[in-house]
C-alpha cells in the first residue's frame, strides 16, 4: 500500500528531520508512529501524504512514486488525493468553509463527485454531526472539530487515513471515543503519538523514531513494551528517583503527556 526506501530529510538543507527510514505497509493495517517531540513523524506523514517531498529516498503508493512529476499528472493526482488523506493534528489548520455542510462536501466538490448530498449526510451522520450541518465550524468545541475534519476525509472513501496526534486537543472521553472510532473503520491507518499507554490501544504494529531520526524499531506493539532499552533510547521512557521516607529508589516512567 505504502512504501518508503532511504527516506532523508533536512529542511533548508541543514536540519536533519529524518535519516535513511525505510519501511512497507500492507493494506488493512493500523499503524502506530511512536516517537518523542522532534523525532520527524509529522514530517514522515507528509511526506506519506505528498505534501512534503523527501531529501533521499523514495516513496510509494502502489507501484507508482509518490513524486512531484507523479503529482502533476492528472490521473495519479484525482487517485492519490481521494485513496491517501491526512489529519492534521491542530484542527483549525484544515478548516475554512463557512459551514460545516460546506466543509464536509469540499472535497467531493473538488472531485466532481455526482453523490456529494448523500457522502456528505452519511458521514455527518457516522460523527454526530448532522445537527450542525448549518452551523459555522468555528463554533464547534474542540472535540466536534476533529470529527468534521474526520468526515471531511472519510467522505472521500479513502484506503489510507494519516493521522498526526489526533488525541492531542481532546479530553478523556473524546480520545475514548476517537480510539474506538478508528478500531472500527475498515481501511489502512498511519496514527502518530508519543503518549506510550495510548499507542497499543492504536494499533498491533509500531514503527519508531528515535531522536536522531533514525526507525530503530518495527514490530509488535507488544514486544516494544517489554524493551526498556528501546524505549529509553526513543525518550519514550525515564528513569527517575523515588523517595518513601529515607528510603530512595529508581523505577522507570513513561511520557504519557498530550
Amino acid at each position: 500500500m505504502l512504501k518508503a526506501s532511504g527516506i532523508g530529510h533536512a529542511y533548508g538543507g541543514t536540519t536533519r528531520i529524518l535519516k535513511n527510514v525505510s519501511f512497507g505497509i500492507h493494506p488493512g493495517e493500523k499503524v502506530v508512529l511512536l516517537g518523542a517531540n522532534g523525532s520527524g513523524k509529522s514530517t514522515l506523514l507528509k511526506i506519506l501524504n505528498g505534501l512534503v517531498f523527501p531529501s533521499e529516498g523514495q516513496v510509494w503508493f502502489g507501484s507508482e512514486e509518490i513524486s512531484r512529476r507523479n503529482l502533476k499528472r492528472r490521473e495519479f493526482h484525482r487517485r492519490f488525493r481521494s485513496e491517501v488523506v491526512l489529519l492534521f493534528q491542530n484542527p483549525d489548520a484544515m478548516i475554512f468553509n463557512p459551514t460545516v455542510y460546506d466543509e464536509i462536501a469540499f472535497g467531493p466538490r473538488q472531485l466532481g463527485l455526482t453523490d456529494e448530498e448523500d457522502r456528505v449526510r452519511r458521514w455527518a451522520s457516522e460523527l454526530g454531526l448532522s445537527d450542525h450541518l448549518d452551523r459555522p465550524p468555528f463554533q464547534l468545541s474542540s472535540g466536534e472539530k476533529q470529527k468534521l475534519c474526520l468526515a471531511a476525509l472519510l467522505v472521500l472513501e479513502p484506503k489510507v487515513l494519516l493521522l498526526d496526534e489526533p488525541t492531542a486537543n481532546l479530553d478523556p472521553r473524546s480520545t475514548g471515543w476517537l480510539v474506538d472510532f478508528l478500531h472500527g473503520l475498515d481501511m489502512t491507518t498511519v496514527v502518530t503519538t508519543h503518549n506510550l499507554s495510548l499507542a497499543a490501544e492504536l494499533g498491533e504494529r509500531t514503527l519508531v523514531l528515535a531522536e536522531h531520526h533514525e526507525l530503530i524499531y518495527d514490530g509488535r506493539m507488544r514486544n516494544l513494551l517489554d524493551d526498556k532499552e528501546k524505549l529509553l533510547e526513543a525518550n519514550l521512557l525515564h528513569v527517575h528517583a523515588h523517595r518513601h521516607d529515607a528510603l530512595e529508589h529508581r523505577h522507570y516512567h513513561s511520557h504519557d503527556w498530550d
